[in-house]
């Protein structure tokens, strides 16, 4: 009896044991708590500056949380590959290296929330392919880097909640072939691209509430067919136009605790699968029938909206709608529960009978002690009323700007008209509008003053018109405009002069003109711009002074011009610059010194798909532990500087290069072997190893300081999983021996002695 008793509880561990080959037990790491039968350790609030590298092997949940490990490097569970739970909470984590999880291959749970991770770059979650939940909570997190979960397809969980993130790009979240929850609550969110969360074709449940988000993103949620659950409360949403939501399988819907002022009755019209709509605490007064697109509406809550109890709710009554709030008129129902509504007592009268009659039972109870302000008429074929915050003439084809709009006004929206020119003086009394829409009016000249009193103006959006100048006058009126976009209209000259109006501009967008050339005190008057966009224009020079009234610079994009040379001169004026782009410029040579003067400042550094051919040994001189990621992929390099100096590298690109695998380029080799990167870098010649990765080459070996690198053996196995880039690169598959193609199909076979030793005669040759 006593050994059968013995036996049940001594099975299980030994069938874990047994399910993990080559496993043995070790000892517990100083300081932590080892659970032998349960196969746990934890060691949280030690104070360890790394991941003890004596956890038992066969452990399956690790506790780190609260301790201070900085940084998690490549390779960092490598000694726990069978872990299926990971906790590292508060452990003041700054950035998780590409591959620092690749081990965990039976890892299903990660939290690495309340840490400092301000970048997700690609390939950091490498190698988690069982993972199901990751948690990423109260961090910093400002960038998704593509690609940067390409590696999930069994993620069912991602929460980023309480980040910086402030816009989310297309395909952001690819790989994620399994999601059912997306949690971006309580980040800064105003924007999201079309494809924002393209390819999430399994997605349930997307939470973006307590974000800034001023529009309901209504073409990018239409790439979620499986959502049926979405809340968007907390965001700063005026109104909800004609059949704003086209999501078919949604059931949930929460818009509550925002500003909506007013609803269409067509706004839900393409939600047939509605079951409960929360638009609690907002501002709306009517809420006019939109049963017929919504047949399965059950729950409707209103609470805390000042609704006007009239006819207009007979339809939720009658259809047996769960109505929850309380009227906040007229005055006979003044208080009165929803739910205890009769639709005989409900009275049907117009909108302007009913404002009337609310107005009119007002002043009876409590007769006003000045005279009722006048209502504000709305202009002709536009949306808005006297008390909107909100108001819209969006593609209504007005050849004027529009006048009469309320003086609360926040958001004013008058894209797709026809008004060719806006003269001065065109929004009077408008002083607290936010932000201005004006995208795609055909708009060819901005009069002086044209914006004149609108001194509230935060976000300016001129894009897509016609615009080939900007009179110094142009922006009067406008000490707050912080972010002017300009981009797509027909500049051919950089418009010089034109923001000394603007002290508060930060972000000026002019991508996709035809600026020819950056001249001397371009930005003149705008001493506090931080982000400068010229992408996509025909910029063949930069003038040695055109930047030197930017001390506070710190993205540079000029991507996309026609340069032939990098503009170091005028960069150094640039005294604070922390991203460059010179992407898809004809740069052909990289001289010396030529990033000298941002060594201090430069994060980020963009050459590639330039047709680069050569860059001098000393090009990146004065770059060091400061820079964060280069990106020189896409070029005709043989041969790179020396990376040694840039010991703080996260993200480097080099796919697409002809790299000579000779001596020349044994530094690079050897930087390889001492990083924690992923580098992208192949061979192009010498022929015969032509495709395969400067890392898994071994002709190195053989030049002067090459001793010291790893033996060929495992290096020659690597090689024989890499036909196809080989194919790829067009060599013939006819010339392709046996004695080479055999080891190809046992992946785990080395080279036999012979061929080895001819391969090694043609290196040394």
């Amino acid at each position: 009896m006593y050994f059968q008793v013995f036996g049940a509880l001594l099975w299980p561990f030994l069938v874990l044991l047994v399910g993990v080959p080559g496993a043995r037990p070790g000892a517990c790491p100083t300081q932590c708590v080892c659970d032998q039968i349960q196969l746990t350790v934890t060691c949280g609030n030690k104070n360890l500056t790394g991941v003890p590298s004596t956890v038992d092997e066969i452990t399956v949940k690790l506790d780190l949380r609260g301790n201070n490990i900085q940084q998690l490097p490549t390779g960092a569970f490598k000694h726990t590959p069978y872990l299926t739970h990971l906790s590292l909470q508060r452990c003041n984590i700054l950035s998780v290296r590409e591959g620092a999880f690749r081990s965990l291959g039976r890892l299903v749970f990660l939290n690495l929330a309340h840490n400092n991770i301000d970048i997700l770059y690609q390939e950091s979650f490498d190698g988690l392919s069982s993972l199901k939940q990751l948690m990423i909570d109260h961090n910093r997190v400002e960038e998704i880097q593509p690609g940067a979960f390409s590696q999930l397809g069994f993620l069912n969980l991602l929460s980023l909640t309480h980040n910086q993130l402030v816009y989310i790009p297309n395909m952001a979240f690819q790989g994620l072939q399994n999601i059912k929850w997306l949690r971006l609550s309580h980040n800064s969110l105003n924007y999201l691209d079309v494809e924002a969360f393209g390819s999430l074709v399994t997605l349930q449940r997307l939470s973006l509430d307590h974000n800034e988000l001023q529009f309901f993103p209504s073409e990018t949620m239409t790439r979620l067919p499986a959502v049926t659950r979405l809340d968007m409360g907390y965001n700063p949403m005026t109104y909800l136009g004609e059949e704003t939501v086209s999501m078919a399988k949604l059931t949930h819907l929460f818009l509550d605790h925002m500003f909506l002022q007013d609803l269409s009755n067509t706004a839900l019209y393409q939600t047939p699968s509605l079951v409960h709509l929360d638009i609690g605490h907002n501002q709306l007064r009517v809420i006019q029938p939109f049963s017929e697109g919504c047949p399965s509406l059950a729950r409707l809550n209103l609470d805390g909206n000042p609704i006007y109890c009239n006819c207009y709710l007979e339809w939720a009554i009658s259809s047996k709608v769960r109505l929850m709030g309380t009227c906040g008129g007229p005055a006979h129902f003044s208080g009165e529960h929803l739910d205890t509504l009769f639709p005989r007592d409900l009275r049907c009268q117009s909108q302007d009978a009913m404002l009337k009659a609310e107005f009119e039972e007002a002043t009876r109870v409590a007769p006003p002690t000045e005279a009722p302000e006048a209502k504000v008429k709305c202009p002709t074929n536009c949306a808005c009323e006297a008390e909107t915050h909100h108001s819209t003439c969006e593609n209504r084809r007005h050849s004027k700007v529009p006048q009469g709009f309320s003086a609360d006004t926040k958001l004013l929206d008058l894209r797709g008209n026809h008004f060719h020119s806006v003269p001065s003086n065109s929004f009077p009394g408008l002083s607290q509008v936010v932000s201005l829409h004006l995208q795609r009016c055909k708009i060819a000249e901005l009069e002086d003053a044209a914006f004149s009193g609108m001194k509230g103006l935060v976000y300016l959006y001129l894009s897509e018109n016609d615009l080939t100048s900007l009179s110094p006058e142009a922006f009067k009126g406008l000490p707050h405009l912080t972010y002017l976009h300009l981009e797509k209209n027909r500049f051919t000259g950089f418009p010089k002069g034109a923001f000394k109006l603007l002290p508060g501009l930060l972000a000026l967008h002019l991508e996709d003109n035809a600026i020819a050339k950056l001249e001397s005190g371009a930005l003149a008057g705008a001493e506090g711009i931080r982000g400068l966009y010229l992408t996509g224009n025909v910029i063949n020079g930069v003038s040695a002074r055109a930047l030197e009234q930017a001390n506070d610079l710190s993205a540079l994009h000029l991507g996309g011009n026609k340069l032939k040379e990098v503009p170091s001169v005028a960069l150094s004026k640039a005294g604070n610059l922390g991203e460059l782009k010179l992407s898809g410029n004809p740069i052909r040579w990289v001289g010396a010194d030529a990033f000298r003067a941002l060594g201090a400042t430069l994060k980020d550094l963009h050459l590639d798909h330039m047709g680069l051919e050569k860059m001098s040994k000393d090009s990146l001189v004065g770059l060091g532990a400061g820079l964060r990621s280069l990106y020189l992929e896409g070029n005709q390099l043989e041969e790179v500087p020396d990376l040694h100096p840039f010991t703080s590298l996260e993200v480097i690109n080099l796919a697409g290069n002809p790299l000579l695998c000779d001596c020349p380029l044994l530094p690079l080799r050897m930087w390889i072997e001492k990083v924690n990167l992923k580098v992208r870098a192949t061979c192009a010649n010498p022929p015969e190893i032509r495709g395969r990765r400067v890392k898994d080459v071994f002709v190195f070996r053989a030049c002067p300081g090459g001793g010291s690198l790893p033996s060929s053996l495992s290096l020659d196995t690597s090689n024989t999983s890499k036909a196809k880039p080989a194919q790829l690169s067009g060599r013939p598959r006819g010339k392709m021996t046996k004695a080479k193609s055999k080891p190809r199909t046992t992946r785990l076979t080395a080279r036999p002695p012979a061929a080895k030793k001819r391969s090694e005669r043609r290196s040394e040759a």
